[in-house]
């Protein structure tokens, strides 16, 4: 029994055979940025920016170029 991140456990059944995945997710990696409390107009482009390579595909495309499997773009204006 192994428990971790989905797509290295997909790789390994793969490459090991006769191994089975449980459906559902055992944890999440959530990705954050940020800008120091009180810097309004820095955190308004930090949300802007993030919005722009979501909206534009680059986020996508980069997750796709890397061979990343499993990992959604998160959906507009998730950020807090």
């Amino acid at each position: 029994m192994a428990a971790g991140v989905k797509q290295q456990l997909e790789a390994d059944a793969r490459r090991v055979g006769g191994v089975r995945l449980l459906p559902g997710r055992f944890m999440v990696i959530e990705q954050a940025m940020g800008v120091p409390k009180g810097r309004t107009a820095a955190q308004a482009w930090l949300s802007g920016f993030i919005e722009e390579m979501k909206a534009s595909g680059f986020v996508a495309e980069a997750l796709k170029r890397h061979g990343i499997e499993g990992a959604a773009v998160a959906p507009r204006g998730t950020g807090r």
